[in-house]
């Protein structure tokens, strides 16, 4: 069984405003262990990070700032949460969470960090609920430790990984691929190595089609060993931040396409939630919850 990084601070409370986006993280692990697509024994707690690893991608000035609770208050309101310990906490444990999970996907092929894909954090701030980039901690850290040698991110999230462009722009060791809604935000596009920015209503057929085309080919050119990937749900037609047209069903295949890609390469893959925001938590359960089916059916 694959490996899962979950921690009970990845769901700590949040001003009534806030509280709706977090219920998927204390719901989706009760979900996959109730119709037993994984078992307890799948799902391990991180603890905190060396600061080491943290200050690989994001300016030491921005992370002290932000373990001080000190950033300034335009800097907090990018962000969108109030900073608190206990955020800050929940974010080092998470890009923890990314980091272990790469390292167990070195031996188990695949693994998943059930909260993650932060990746409007930018090397020295932080945009958009996102205080730091857990999948180019991750990243960073497979490099640095000499324990892969070219690394893909394939990001399917609704919105651009602007901050994941950024930390890696002169970075060749990590191509960043986004495909994304156009229209979408962040309004102001970073520069991925390749961006497809899918036009408003993008339905299941164009979006599968345009996937199909790209990722087999961007392996073939690249020939990484070793993918993060960024599974947001939130190009759901139903998704209240989204502006494209997929189906359910079409999720899952998409995950089916990039999952299946790495198993037949033996790539290694780390999964990071990302996005999702449809009015109705059942939709986004069961749209993150057949990530964790598909990876369950090609990596049992």
């Amino acid at each position: 069984m694959f490996p899962i990084a979950f921690h009970p601070i990845y769901r700590h409370p949040l001003p009534e405003g806030h509280r709706f986006p977090m219920l998927k993280y204390e719901l989706l692990p009760q979900q996959l262990l109730h119709e037993g697509t994984v078992t307890a024994a799948a799902f391990f707690e991180p603890g905190l990070p060396d600061m080491e690893h943290i200050t690989a991608v994001h300016k030491k000035e921005y992370v002290d700032a932000l373990t001080a609770l000190t950033l300034d208050p335009r800097a907090v309101r990018k962000i969108g949460f109030p900073l608190t310990a206990e955020l800050v906490e929940r974010e080092l444990r998470l890009a923890q969470g990314t980091i272990l999970g790469a390292e167990k996907a070195l031996q188990t092929g695949i693994a998943f960090n059930i909260a993650g894909g932060t990746h409007h954090a930018y090397s020295d701030r932080g945009e958009a609920f996102c205080l730091l980039n857990d999948q180019a901690i991750g990243a960073r850290y497979l490099i640095r430790k000499k324990l892969a040698e070219k690394i893909l991110i394939v990001d399917l999230d609704v919105h651009q990984g602007n901050g994941t462009a950024e930390i890696f722009q002169n970075d060749n060791a990590v191509f960043t691929f986004s495909m994304h809604g156009k229209s979408n935000y962040p309004f102001k596009k970073e520069i991925s190595d390749l961006d497809i920015a899918l036009p408003d209503h993008t339905d299941d057929e164009a979006y599968l089609a345009i996937l199909t085309r790209t990722l087999p080919q961007l392996i073939h050119e690249q020939k990484p060993d070793f993918i993060f990937y960024l599974s947001g749900v939130d190009i759901l037609a139903s998704d209240k931040l989204g502006k494209l047209g997929c189906s359910v069903a079409a999720c899952k295949r998409r995950d089916e396409l990039v999952l299946q890609l790495c198993r037949t390469h033996g790539i290694p893959v780390q999964c990071s939630m990302g996005g999702g925001y449809s009015p109705d938590i059942k939709t986004i359960i069961e749209a993150h919850a057949n990530t964790y089916r598909v990876a369950a059916n090609l990596y049992s």
